[in-house]
């Protein structure tokens, strides 16, 4: 069946034609929901109220605007951004338990083989000390430019020179 007949039958409450759609776009759908809400249960939820809003609205959909899926998708991506505008996410967000990040204070002390994931860590050893401070500080403890200003007793601006300066002499390191 094509996509215009089946989205037809769907604007008619054709419960086949919304499990069919529902089949062929949920996967993504919620991937579109996972890159803005960052959490794969809400995502799940929020794309079931995307399908939900899209069978009560379908007749608001018409193929002379646009294709049926980019439709949908706006659906989406306006329910997800939504979401995070709500209070309620934001305070869950907050809210995070301190488990969750045990790992990350465990293992952002040094520069490390778990932050080693593409073998950058070989290439970084050969900077200058001036440099392996501020790209330890930056890009594998997660510091911003203004943490590492801090503790580094540095300006920030000597920060972000030096950040962008190493970072070019590291990408001539690796490409060569």
């Amino acid at each position: 069946m094509d996509i215009e007949s089946l989205v037809e039958k769907f604007k008619q409450k054709n419960e086949k034609a919304f499990e069919t759609l529902y089949n062929m776009y949920s996967d993504s759908m919620h991937g579109v929901i996972y890159n803005i809400v960052r959490d794969h249960d809400i995502a799940q939820e929020v794309m079931q109220d995307v399908f939900i809003k899209a069978w009560h609205k379908s007749d608001t959909y018409s193929n002379k605007k646009g294709r049926f899926f980019t439709w949908i998708l706006n659906i989406a991506r306006n329910a997800a951004i939504d979401k995070t505008r709500s209070k309620n996410f934001k305070k869950s967000k907050q809210n995070l338990d301190v488990d969750f990040f045990v790992d990350i204070i465990e293992t952002s002390e040094s520069l490390d083989d778990s932050t080693d994931a593409i073998g950058i860590k070989k290439f970084v050893t050969k900077l200058a000390e001036k440099c392996k401070k501020v790209i330890e500080l930056l890009y594998f403890k997660g510091y911003t430019q203004s943490e590492a200003s801090e503790t580094l007793n540095m300006p920030i601006g000597t920060i972000k020179t030096r950040n962008r300066n190493c970072i070019k002499e590291l990408r001539q390191m690796v490409l060569e």
